[in-house]
């Protein structure tokens, strides 16, 4: 027993100080990380990359440098560059923009939309690209032609319209030939008399209301009368919207031209067009030998000045006869989340996008394996995803086909319609019920179930007696 109590001591004592020795450990590692300098991080401010959310940061880059900042254990302050730019090199060699600030060493870390470029590279450090993209323009859809299409009659509604409109146009009619066969007022007597709104000439009456034409016979009961009301209303409605919409994309007065690659864009000389200035797009087209990209970057030039940033880039675009050589990530979220604008992706040269460092830096080997990682793991993707949206903030272009939620209203007030018809269909035939009740001296939901039961059979009724007077005869 005395063994067994020392050796239970001994155990106890040295996991308490194992214990101990742990936390020491930790404790030096956090107080050594807090001794250890944040980095210096300058960035550009640049939709979806980085955007001003109060008095933080949010986009792309953002959640990109929280995620390596997370795998590598580091701290960092964030700031925007000084004077705007990307980095250029000057006529001396002098970088300005965020390549500039890495060079002098105001900035250890650059996370931004940086084209990887050999002059850059000459320069700086740059890590493994975290997106390809490249060059692409930017210009309004209706200066652009497009193909004849044969069934250009439909473009004023979307598909999801007129599957709307044609399921509308099925439920209107059945429910016209349900009302009418519920309705004492329309089918007085289904024993003896035949009724006129059959499921077939519902249709047609339905169809021919979406033609402004009238199909006789015309309905005589209050609930069908409703649903007739309610559907004239909706074609008077769809009708001017659908002519209002096809006359505003055919009778566009704006003169369209064929542009679909940067040699229809170099060889006229009606739209102007620019990049943005200080950018990788700009030396891209400086450097060019042929004759015929020389003079696409001397048109840049001399016709249109370089755009300062963006945003006013995508103004720039979107005006009447202009276009914007663009990088297409950053178009991409533009063209979708403000001005909806057509855009040609024709890719004349492959860009990487990449974070830089200064020469010599031992980060680049993590921050280059940190961003391999999250490209395996889909992170990358996520983040893309996450940022490039699919929505247009500025609604539907002029002259864009109408989407159901446009004609929203009209649909509900159709689907109040049909249940307010169907409502007043069976307070007709309770009504008649509760007299026939009275007379026969029944109860009145056995009468209105015999009623009912037997306007929805009769029709199968009479065609079982036609073959059999017609054998007689």
């Amino acid at each position: 027993v005395k063994i067994l109590l020392r050796f239970l001591i001994c155990h106890l004592t040295l996991l308490f100080m194992s214990q101990c020795a742990f936390a020491m450990i930790k404790q030096d590692k956090s107080r050594m990380r807090r001794e250890v300098k944040a980095l210096t991080v300058t960035t550009i401010k640049q939709e979806p990359y980085t955007m001003e959310k109060g008095t933080e940061f949010e986009g792309f880059c953002i959640d990109l440098l929280n995620e390596i900042a997370k795998k590598l254990d580091f701290r960092y302050n964030i700031n925007l560059v000084k004077d705007g730019f990307y980095g250029r090199q000057d006529a001396e060699g002098n970088w300005n923009g965020m390549v500039g600030e890495v060079v002098r060493g105001e900035a250890d870390l650059a996370v931004a939309p940086l084209t990887v470029t050999a002059v850059r590279e000459k320069a700086i450090e740059m890590t493994k690209p975290f997106m390809q993209t490249g060059i692409g323009i930017i210009l309004r859809k209706d200066l652009v032609t497009s193909e004849a299409n044969f069934f250009e009659f439909l473009n004023p509604f979307s598909k999801e319209t007129w599957i709307g409109i044609l399921i509308a146009y099925l439920v209107t009619a059945f429910c016209l030939c349900i009302v009418a066969r519920m309705s004492p007022c329309e089918w007085s007597e289904p024993q003896s008399e035949d009724n006129h709104f059959t499921l077939l000439h519902s249709l047609w009456y339905a169809a021919g209301a979406l033609t402004l034409q009238g199909a006789g016979p015309q309905p005589k009961a209050l609930s069908v009368r409703v649903i007739s009301t309610i559907w004239w209303l909706f074609t008077v409605v769809l009708l001017a919207s659908y002519i209002a919409n096809f006359s505003s994309m055919l009778g566009s007065d704006t003169t369209q031209f064929s542009i679909g690659s940067f040699e229809d864009l170099a060889k006229q000389d009606v739209i102007e067009y620019g990049t943005l200035r200080t950018s990788s797009t700009l030396a891209f087209f400086k450097s060019l030998e042929t004759p015929l990209e020389r003079d696409n970057y001397s048109s840049q030039s001399k016709s249109t000045p370089a755009q300062n940033n963006q945003t006013l880039g995508v103004r720039f675009g979107s005006s009447n006869h202009h276009a914007l050589d663009y990088t297409i990530a950053p178009m991409d979220f533009s063209c979708i989340r403000h001005i909806c604008r057509s855009k040609h992706e024709e890719l004349i040269i492959t860009l990487l996008l990449s974070c830089s460092l200064n020469t010599g830096s031992p980060l680049v080997k993590n921050l280059s394996v940190a961003i391999l990682e999250m490209s395996e793991s889909g992170d990358l993707d996520y983040l893309r995803n996450k940022w490039w949206a699919s929505t247009c903030l500025q609604g539907d272009v002029e002259g864009s086909p109408l989407k159901p939620h446009s004609l929203g209203g009209i649909f509900l007030v159709l689907a109040v319609g049909l249940a307010l018809g169907v409502f007043l269909a069976v307070l007709e035939l309770a009504f008649k019920s509760k007299m026939s009740a009275e007379q026969q001296r029944k109860a009145c939901c056995s009468v209105f179930s015999d009623e009912l039961s037997q306007r929805f059979r009769s029709s199968t009724v009479k065609k079982t007696q036609e073959p059999s007077e017609k054998s007689k005869a």
